[in-house]
């Protein structure tokens, strides 16, 4: 373990050379750095996003609402680079101030919501309580998943997953003390899993969709390419719940919504309508930067 201490100065200042992968786009104050207005499309629902874990919760919703029959859930989902950012865009940061992915705006509202989670409620709610329970035991047993992810997440990315594969160099105490979390966490959804399900018991909620996207990633070893790293075969009850949810037709279109990367035939830069994912996946119509 490297014993080189860093002595933290009087007065903060920032670096913008120090913040590996993502300096390009971090910073320490809000707000937007460039006008750009976000297109509008024909549907109800304006999605700005990417297809990180963050931004697959929402389309895999959608596309489960879509499923169920609700044709109130079409939507336009306009892509946003990141890396370039575009989040950081007037129009973006108009709709969520803290310019992060995904954002929506509802037409037939004009409400504007951001963090996925609000987005994922405000979605159920909208539309029957979908995937969503309404009697008071399932419901908050939903909610307490949720949340439990919304507060579990940020320590496999921007814990884990920042030191082990972004940072600019590794170090063996932040490795080690976000891998023991992972770890932990993993553990967590292993041993509930074993006895229930689905997160919230016997139905599949909003609970697992927003899990999902981070956890069943991890235990496929995709998470930062540290499934070997994370032992993540020995979390078989998660394994079993990860490869339920990958079966659903839902979630197999949500996952390639907004997806920049990866096999083409994965790739829907933008989806504006159901017939997309038969004829404007990037296999269809050619590679794009």
């Amino acid at each position: 373990m490297s014993t080189t201490e860093y002595t933290p100065p009087k007065v903060w200042t920032w670096d913008e050379e120090s913040g590996g992968t993502w300096a390009s786009t971090n910073r320490p104050i809000a707000g937007a750095t460039h006008d750009k207005e976000l297109p509008v499309g024909k549907h109800p629902l304006q999605l700005y996003s990417l297809a990180t874990p963050n931004g697959q919760k929402v389309t895999i919703m959608l596309e489960e609402l879509l499923a169920l029959g609700h044709e109130g859930a079409e939507y336009d989902a306009w892509l946003i680079r990141i890396g370039d950012g575009d989040q950081f865009g007037s129009g973006f940061v108009e709709i969520n101030p803290n310019s992060k992915i995904p954002a929506m705006l509802d037409t037939t509202t004009g409400l504007r919501v951001f963090e996925s989670a609000s987005i994922m409620m405000y979605l159920a709610e909208k539309f029957d309580s979908a995937f969503l329970p309404t009697e008071l035991k399932a419901r908050t047993e939903c909610l307490n998943w949720l949340f439990w992810l919304q507060g579990s997440a940020p320590y496999l990315g921007g814990g884990f997953g920042h030191f082990y594969a972004y940072a600019p160099f590794k170090q063996e105490y932040p490795i080690n003390r976000f891998a023991m979390e992972t770890k932990r966490q993993l553990d967590v959804l292993d041993r509930h899993l074993a006895d229930h399900e689905y997160l919230a018991g016997e139905d599949y909620t909003i609970a697992d969709m927003v899990t999902w996207p981070w956890y069943g990633r991890t235990v496929r070893g995709e998470s930062y390419d540290a499934g070997e790293f994370l032992s993540v075969h020995e979390y078989e009850n998660v394994i079993r719940w990860e490869k339920q949810i990958a079966a659903r037709p839902a979630v197999q279109r949500g996952v390639k919504v907004n997806k920049v990367n990866g096999p083409l035939d994965q790739q829907l830069h933008e989806r504006h309508d159901a017939s997309d994912f038969d004829t404007k996946t990037q296999d269809k119509i050619g590679e794009e930067v």
